[in-house]
């Protein structure tokens, strides 16, 4: 678990790969805004990384497609698509709470990758 704690809060697909092959097993999140996805890993020490570019800069995606065939590439086989904006709709006046992560990846939907 080592590997784990030296990820940063980015990190690129080879970093990913190195890692898989080495037994890290994410719940990886794909993030859904506006139509906008990106990639998070969620770590089991309670860590969340983005995957990145080469630069730093967080990947974002207009579909699933590509972001399933890359992580199915590299090992991974599922992961939890989940909306920014899960919440309660105030445009009618209702009442919510703001979704909790957890919450978040226990109800999204599963996604298979490759």
């Amino acid at each position: 678990m080592a590997y784990e704690q030296e990820m940063g809060d980015n990190v690129t697909l080879s970093e990913l790969e190195r890692a898989v092959n080495n037994g890290f097993s994410p719940i990886v999140e794909i993030w859904s805004m506006d139509g906008v996805y990106v990639v998070r890993l969620h770590h089991h020490v309670d860590k969340v990384s983005s995957l990145c570019d080469k630069d730093g800069q967080v990947l974002s995606f207009k579909g699933t497609g590509k972001i399933c065939d890359m992580l199915g590439e590299i090992g991974l086989t599922h992961g939890v698509l989940t909306f920014a904006d899960q919440n309660g709709d105030e445009m009618i006046g209702v009442a919510s709470q703001p979704v909790t992560r957890d919450e978040m990846l226990a109800y999204g939907t599963r996604i298979a990758f490759r």
